[in-house]
């Protein structure tokens, strides 16, 4: 923590700080850390370990903060938190742990702090805000007329109350409504609009896809990051860009699974002359090329057409609008349907036909790149895998305590600080560390 810099985290260090005297927030940023190292993460667990553990006792200097402290601290430095990682790469880079050379990119599915059930459509929303706007305006006409006499002041604290949470309720749903059209979503979760109905191992639960950007050299975590997005197509280019900025410097390998495996968001980092090793569904699937499948088409780029291995010729048809996607068929069907090949190379009385993609080069580029790459993805897994399984198993984090993409966030920084600190004493061992890390010390206040 004395390494990290504070200002730049956004956390003030103001010793001579007017007013009531607070927590030193290096000791409560030391809390959280330590805590979350060892899977205490709750802040009442984290209260009652610092009046009974020892190695807690220790670390904060006696102090105590009650769980209602170490709560908003977390809470008010949410944004401060995310940025801990950030920190904590810069470290193993100045430590020569990061190389940067290749990136490994992959996600996992982590539940929110919301109930499944909370999870509504467009149509629900508007509904309930009308119930909502209905009982609002009942419960001002009841104040009114408690108001108006002096029976019933009792009860007037009572509909104080109610109206507040009707009102409190009526923000909530007016938020969600606000996400339909600006996330496309058919349902919104109504406890945390963030999160999404996602598919896991223990079935379909409000959660997060918690996307992690692993280094090569050995195995730490350069970015993480939890978004809402059930799929990894989308997340390829972003996450490895974002990672860039980390390192200041571009990588020069990315690999991905091949939930990553789409031709145009992989070609947003091809085009940076990155080597990019993400197998298509059907390498990923192990599904072998028949003797007429399209790669044995030859494609005659001056004349816009493909040949079949027969030597017949397949011209252009038409592009499909909507997808950009090139057809090509032979001229005439009694062509197809007179050739020997006829069963194995098609069944259409019309005769073959071939589509091809408007990134169709690349798309023969990138698979013939993952094919001579074995060893670079059979690393992924390794490097990969490895931090998800610490922060699930070890550090029991299987759901978010925070809600919102900016708490969240400030776990999951959080948690792939404390597997990179783990990972830093494997490798150079402690008392190495320490020595190493008092050199990167940030100067602190007098």
């Amino acid at each position: 923590m004395e390494a990290l810099d504070f200002e730049a985290l956004g956390i003030e260090l103001d010793e001579q700080h007017v007013g009531n005297p607070e927590y030193d927030p290096r000791a409560m940023m030391k809390l959280l850390v330590y805590g979350y190292s060892y899977g205490v993460r709750s802040s009442r667990k984290l209260e009652r370990e610092t009046h009974y553990n020892l190695s807690f006792v220790w670390l904060m200097g006696g102090l105590k903060p009650d769980h209602k402290t170490i709560a908003e601290y977390r809470r008010r430095n949410r944004k401060a938190l995310k940025k801990v990682l950030r920190q904590c790469a810069g470290v193993c880079l100045k430590l020569g742990l990061i190389a940067g050379n290749a990136l490994f990119v992959d996600g996992t599915k982590v539940r929110a702090n919301a109930g499944r059930s909370q999870a509504h459509d467009q149509g629900y929303y508007e509904a309930l805000l009308g119930e909502i706007d209905g009982r609002i305006e009942e419960l001002l006409e009841e104040s009114e007329a408690v108001d108006e006499s002096e029976e019933g002041e009792d009860s007037w604290v009572e509909l104080d109350s109610e109206l507040r949470r009707a009102k409190s309720l009526k923000g909530k749903v007016e938020e969600a409504l606000k996400g339909f059209p600006e996330t496309g979503r058919e349902k919104i979760n109504l406890t945390d609009p963030d999160c999404a109905l996602m598919h896991g191992v223990q079935g379909n639960h409000a959660s997060y896809n918690l996307q992690n950007v692993v280094d090569d050299e050995h195995g730490l975590i350069v970015h993480t990051e939890a978004v809402g997005e059930n799929s990894d197509v989308n997340q390829f280019a972003r996450q490895i860009e974002q990672a860039h900025e980390v390192l200041g410097k571009r990588c020069e390998i990315a690999c991905g699974d091949a939930g990553y495996a789409d031709t145009e968001e992989l070609e947003k980092i091809d085009r940076q002359g990155i080597k990019v090793v993400v197998p298509s569904q059907r390498q990923a699937l192990h599904e072998g090329e028949g003797p007429f499948s399209k790669s044995h088409f030859r494609y005659d780029k001056d004349n816009d057409c493909y040949f079949c291995p027969a030597g017949q010729r397949l011209g252009y048809l038409g592009t499909d609008r909507r997808t950009e996607k090139r057809h090509y068929q032979i001229s005439d069907g009694a062509i197809c349907r007179g050739c020997e090949h006829y069963g194995q190379c098609t069944r259409s009385r019309r005769g073959r036909k071939i589509i091809r993609h408007p990134l169709e080069e690349l798309k023969e580029k990138l698979e013939a790149q993952y094919e001579a790459s074995p060893e670079i993805y059979a690393r992924r897994k390794r490097r990969v895998e490895h931090p998800f399984g610490h922060i699930k198993r070890n550090l029991q984090a299987n759901a978010f305590l925070l809600r919102g993409r900016d708490g969240v966030g400030a776990e999951s920084s959080l948690l792939a600080t404390c597997f990179n600190l783990v990972r830093m004493m494997t490798i150079l061992g402690v008392g190495t560390l320490i020595d190493k890390l008092a050199a990167c010390r940030v100067p602190v206040l007098a």
